[in-house]
């Protein structure tokens, strides 16, 4: 199985314009024999915190928003799986930092909702999910984490546990901390866990951050497969 990690410059809070340039990625990636794209943490709003709750009824989705349509077809016509970042609508008007993915045919595999948010994101009004995040594509289960799940040691190794052959991260890092925080951290959960490790970032400005880019793939002995840009929207792609 070939797998990809997509960045690209986020349109803040323009859903049509980051789901049109997904689906052209998903497109890319499912034409050099993708059967899986990962896209960053809140990829189709962007890191607009505050904003996406200051209107939750014009960004907070659920699987059903036909604004996924376009991703669903691209995914359905392309014969490839994709996780979407985005803010997910929970119960009594909360919301959640969630990833949707959307399977080979275009409907949801599964949803899943950010476990570790941080203080910053709780602070806006973001809560946490409550179960870890399963989905799988050709027999191949796949475990999630969005960001800052990456960095509880424990969430890895339940995936581990629980039969996942690959870790896929949805994350966001700024070239601050972000570059030495991925280039250590990712191919440690490889080696510890016996798995590969998908990342993918935001490339320029997200939010308050300037993120760093390099999104990559690592191989369960640690070795990176496969790295993107540091400074340009990428895809890049590696076979388990």
């Amino acid at each position: 199985m070939i797998v990809a990690a997509a960045q690209f410059t986020a349109r803040p809070l323009d859903i049509p314009a980051n789901a049109d340039t997904m689906a052209t990625l998903i497109r890319e990636a499912g034409a050099r024999g993708a059967r899986v794209v990962i896209f960053p943490e809140l990829s189709l709003t962007g890191y607009e915190l505050d904003a996406i709750l200051r209107d939750p009824s014009q960004y907070v989705l659920t699987a059903g928003d036909p604004r996924l349509t376009v991703l669903r077809t691209a995914c359905r016509e392309a014969e490839v799986a994709a996780l979407i970042g985005c803010p997910g609508r929970a119960a009594h008007d909360t919301a959640t930092i969630s990833a949707f993915v959307i399977g080979p045919e275009g409907t949801v595999l599964t949803r899943y909702d950010k476990l570790h948010v941080t203080d910053t994101e709780r602070a806006a009004g973001f809560v946490p999910g409550f179960s870890d995040g399963r989905f799988t594509v050709d027999d191949t289960r796949f475990g999630i984490a969005v960001c800052a799940d990456a960095h509880a040691p424990e969430l890895a190794a339940r995936a581990a546990a629980d039969g996942c052959r690959v870790l896929v991260a949805s994350s966001l890092y700024g070239k601050t901390t972000g570059a030495h925080e991925r280039s250590t951290l990712f191919p440690t959960l490889a080696k510890e866990h016996d798995m590969h490790v998908v990342l993918a970032n935001h490339n320029g400005r997200a939010g308050t951050y300037d993120a760093c880019g390099g999104s990559a793939i690592w191989a369960p002995d640690g070795t990176c497969t496969a790295e993107a840009s540091f400074d340009a929207p990428d895809l890049v792609l590696a076979e388990l």
